[in-house]
């Protein structure tokens, strides 16, 4: 192969590679990683007050591959509920650097019960109920999103 091909070959998959690792870290999509191994989930950002306020509410399903990322400005306590959500949901808490920090497993549906999880809070992930035992996704677990701060992530983008 002519020395010209080779290096439009190579700048061809050096190309397409930094297209495949950009398009890991969007808006549209999580990645989680442990000891399970990764996944990834496209979700809806929530990230304004009437956003987060109406989260998930009477929707009668949601894709396995699905969920919702609730963002916040600044680290603080957390706590949801079930009002007019009409599906289980499994609710991922996470500190400002994308690790876990509790996992609330299964949610019943249209309880207003106030679901605390903990102090020091950015995001929330809230994914179908049941999965996260299923996947193996656990405290500790990392999540991958151009959400967090970058500076301190454990995961950057």
């Amino acid at each position: 192969m002519h020395r010209s091909c080779h290096r439009a070959f190579f700048a061809l998959v050096f190309c397409f590679f930094a297209q495949a690792v950009a398009a890991k870290c969007n808006d549209a999509t999580v990645w989680l990683r442990g000891e399970f191994g990764s996944a990834r989930f496209n979700v809806e950002i929530a990230d304004t007050n009437r956003e987060r306020a109406i989260g998930l509410m009477n929707r009668p399903s949601m894709a396995a591959s699905e969920g919702m990322l609730f963002v916040y400005p600044r680290p603080q306590p957390l706590s949801f509920w079930m009002r007019n959500t009409l599906i289980s949901l499994d609710m991922l808490f996470l500190d400002p650097t994308g690790t876990v920090t509790k996992i609330h497993h299964e949610a019943v549906p249209l309880d207003e019960t106030p679901i605390p999880g903990g102090d020091g809070l950015t995001h929330v992930l809230e994914i179908n109920g049941g999965l996260a035992r299923m996947m193996g996704i656990q405290e500790g677990t990392q999540m991958r999103h151009p959400s967090f701060d970058q500076d301190i992530a454990v995961w950057p983008c």
